[in-house]
C-alpha cells in the first residue's frame, strides 16, 4: 500500500474500517510486528486473517501465505485488493506470463500478500525466488492439515518446516479452527513454533443454533428444515455419496431452489464454475460431499445440513463452521441414524491404517455419535472435545431450546437383543422387527422363526418404533454388524449389561420430529440489524448493485461489501463519506472506490420514499 500505516490499530481502521480487535488478535498481530512466531486457533469468523494482513503492511516486504486450495487463490487475492492491498497468487493453474509478473512483482518489493500451495513450498526455485525478495513472515492457513493426527492430514503440509528452517529468521503464523490438543502439540513441533506462542480463542461459536435428529424419512426432514429458513438463504446441504448429492440437487431443483451440486466426480471446470456461482451469487444452496468447503469464505452463508453423519467430530465442526461468518444466526441441523454409525466403524476396521490410527478414529467416532445422542446442551460434547469450557445449558441448541422428555426403554430393548440372539445374529434389523410383530409365518425367511419365545412379542409397538430402537441399538453399540456383509446384525460389546438389567436404557420422546424450527441465536451472538419496510427496499437496492458490480469485477459478492455492511447502511442512511466510514466494514479503499455511489442511492432512494 502507498500509505506507510503507523500502527496496528490504526491499520484496523483505515484499512479494514473497524473500530477495535477482538480476542487474541491485537496480542498475535504485536508478536508478529515483533519478529516473533504464532500459532494461532481461533472460531471460523473471528478474523484470522487480519492476524497475518496487518503485520504485513507494517513489517514491510511480502506476507507469504500458504493455501491449500488453488481454486480459492484468485478470490482470496481479489479480497485483499478490495481493502487496497497489493497481491497476487502463485500456483501451477496460472499461464506462464501470468506466473512471471508475479515473481517480479514480488522480487521489486510491490506485494502485500503472495499465495502460493504448500506443494511449492519444497522446490529449491521457490526458494530462490525467496531469497531474492523480501519476505516479512510466513502465513500457513489451514494448518491443521500439517498433523497426522488431524482429520484432513496433507503430506504437503507436512514438508513445510523445511521452509520454516531454510528461512528461520523469518516470524511465522500458523492458523487454523480446528485443532484438539494433539494436533495443536504436532502443528507447533512441526513449524518450529514455541509452545508460549500459541493463542487459543476458543471454539464457541454462538450465533449457530445447532440440531440434530434421527433420520426417519430424510427427504421430508430435509425439505421440512429448508421451508423453515428464510427465503433466498444460502446453504451448504452435506452428503455421504456422490449419488445422494445428485438425488438431493435434482429434488432441490424440482421444488424450484437455486441448487447446484459438487462433487469430485465432476470435471474441474464444472467444479470451479458452481463453486463461483455459489460465493458470487445471492441465495444458492450447493448440495456436496466434503470435497467442498475448505476455504470458503463466504460469510452469508445461513445454514450448514448434513445428511448422514460426517467423518469426525473435527469435520463436523469445521463444515459447520462455514455457516454464519458474519456473526448473524446460523444454523447447524443433522440427520443421523445407525446405518451411519455401523458403516463408520466398518470403514474404519476395514481400513488398513496402524492399529493406534483405528483407535483414534474409533474414539472420534464415539465423540461424535455421544453428540448425537446427547439430551443435554450439544455445545457441552463439542466444546469438551477441543478442551474448551461448555456453558452448561447456551440457550441455542435443540436441546436446550426444546428439551426432551425421556422415557425407559429397556425392556423393549431387551426384547430386540433378545429377537437378534434368538435369530441367530445373521439378520437385518427388519427381519428381526417382522418376528417381534409376528408376521404370518410364510412371509418369513425361516419359518421355524415362528416357534421363537419371541415371536409376536412386541406386538404392542409399531414397527416404526421398532426400528428407531434397533437405530438406537445401533448407535449405543448394543448392535454392530456381523460381519458377513449383507446387513446382518449382532449383538455388540455393551449388549450384555442391557440384557442382565445392570444397564437402563432411556430414550427421548420427541427425539424423532418433523422438521427444525429457525431459533433466534443467543444474546452473544452479534445482533442482526432489523429493517423497516423502507429501509429494506434501499437494503435489496444495495444487494442489486453489489450483484451487478460484483459480476463486472468477477469477484465474489462479499468482497465488495458483506450483507451486515449493506444493512448497516440501509439502517443508518448516511449522508457523507465521513458519516459512511464511521460504518463498521468500511474502510478507505472501499470509501473511495464504492462511496459515492453508495450515498448516491442512499439520496435517490430516500427521496422516492419520502424519509
Amino acid at each position: 500500500m502507498e500509505q506507510a500505516p503507523s500502527s496496528p490499530l490504526e491499520v484496523l481502521q483505515r484499512v479494514f474500517g473497524y473500530d477495535a480487535f477482538r480476542g487474541h488478535q491485537e496480542a498475535v498481530i504485536d508478536a508478529l510486528v515483533q519478529g516473533k512466531d504464532a500459532a494461532v486457533i481461533m472460531p471460523t469468523g473471528a478474523g484470522k486473517s487480519l492476524c497475518y494482513q496487518i503485520p504485513a503492511l507494517l513489517r514491510g516486504g511480502t506476507a507469504v501465505v500458504i493455501s491449500p486450495l488453488i481454486a480459492l487463490m484468485a478470490d482470496q487475492v481479489s479480497a485483499a485488493k478490495a481493502v487496497g492491498m497489493t497481491a497476487a497468487a502463485l500456483n501451477s493453474a496460472m499461464d506462464f506470463r501470468a506466473q512471471i509478473e508475479a515473481e517480479e512483482a514480488f522480487r521489486d518489493g510491490r506485494l502485500d500478500l503472495l499465495f502460493v500451495a504448500p506443494e511449492r513450498s519444497s522446490l529449491d526455485s521457490f526458494h530462490s525466488l525467496l531469497s531474492a525478495g523480501k519476505v516479512a513472515l510466513f502465513a500457513i492457513d489451514e494448518a491443521h492439515c500439517v498433523s497426522e493426527w488431524g482429520h484432513d492430514f496433507r503430506p504437503d503440509y507436512r514438508r513445510l518446516g523445511a521452509l520454516c528452517d531454510a528461512f528461520c529468521d523469518v516470524p511465522r503464523i500458523a492458523l487454523t479452527a480446528t485443532a484438539d490438543a494433539r494436533t495443536r502439540e504436532d502443528i507447533l513441533g512441526q513449524l518450529r513454533i514455541d509452545a508460549g506462542q500459541l493463542f487459543v480463542s476458543g471454539f464457541d461459536r454462538p450465533n449457530i443454533y445447532y440440531d440434530a435428529q434421527v433420520t426417519t424419512d430424510a427427504d421430508a426432514q430435509l425439505f421440512a428444515f429448508l421451508k423453515a429458513q428464510p427465503e433466498g438463504a444460502a446453504g451448504i446441504v452435506y452428503c455421504q455419496t456422490r449419488a445422494k448429492v445428485e438425488q438431493i440437487e435434482q429434488k432441490l431443483v424440482t421444488q424450484g431452489y437455486k441448487a447446484l451440486g459438487y462433487h469430485a466426480g465432476f470435471e474441474p471446470a464444472v467444479r470451479d464454475q458452481r463453486q463461483r456461482r455459489f460465493l458470487q451469487e445471492d441465495g444458492i444452496i450447493m448440495v456436496a460431499t466434503v470435497a467442498f468447503g475448505m476455504g470458503i469464505n463466504k460469510p452469508d452463508v445461513r445454514f450448514v445440513v448434513h445428511v448422514g453423519l460426517p467423518k469426525s467430530i473435527e469435520a463436523y465442526y469445521q463444515e459447520t463452521g462455514r455457516a454464519g461468518r458474519d456473526g448473524l444466526p446460523a444454523q447447524a441441523f443433522m440427520l443421523f441414524g445407525g446405518q451411519d454409525v455401523a458403516q463408520a466403524r466398518r470403514f474404519i476396521d476395514q481400513s488398513e491404517a496402524p492399529e493406534a490410527e483405528k483407535a483414534l478414529n474409533r474414539q472420534r467416532l464415539q465423540t461424535l455419535v455421544e453428540y448425537c445422542e446427547t439430551t443435554d446442551c450439544r455445545r457441552t460434547p463439542l466444546l469438551t472435545y477441543f478442551g474448551d469450557t461448555a456453558p452448561g445449558r447456551c440457550g441455542n441448541c435443540n436441546n436446550c431450546c426444546d428439551p426432551p422428555e425421556m422415557e425407559d426403554v429397556t425392556e423393549p430393548m431387551q426384547m430386540l437383543l433378545s429377537a437378534v440372539y434368538r435369530t441367530g445374529q445373521s439378520y437385518g434389523l427388519h427381519y428381526v422387527v417382522d418376528v417381534l410383530l409376528g408376521v404370518p409365518r410364510q412371509k418369513l425367511k425361516q419359518d421355524r422363526h415362528a416357534d421363537l419365545k419371541v415371536y409376536g412379542l412386541g406386538k404392542e409397538r409399531a414397527k416404526g418404533d421398532w426400528l428407531d430402537l434397533g437405530r438406537l441399538a445401533q448407535l449405543k453399540s448394543f448392535l454392530v454388524p456381523n460381519g458377513e456383509g449383507f446387513g446382518g446384525l449382532a449383538l455388540g460389546p455393551d449388549a450384555k449389561a442391557v440384557l442382565t438389567g445392570t444397564q437402563t436404557v432411556l430414550r427421548s420422546k420427541n427425539r424423532v420430529s418433523a422438521g427444525a424450527k429457525v431459533k433466534q441465536a443467543s444474546k452473544s451472538a452479534r445482533r442482526e440489524i432489523i429493517l423497516e419496510a423502507g429501509d429494506q427496499a434501499l437494503f435489496e437496492a444495495l444487494r442489486s448493485w453489489r450483484f451487478t458490480e460484483a459480476k463486472a469485477q468477477n469477484v465474489p459478492a462479499y468482497t465488495i461489501f458483506h450483507d451486515s455492511v449493506l444493512k448497516a447502511i440501509a439502517a443508518t442512511r448516511p449522508s457523507s463519506q465521513d458519516e459512511l466510514l464511521g460504518i463498521s466494514g468500511v474502510g478507505q479503499a472501499k470509501l473511495d472506490r464504492y462511496g459515492a455511489t453508495i450515498l448516491s442511492k442512499v439520496s435517490g432512494l430516500s427521496k422516492v420514499s419520502g424519509s
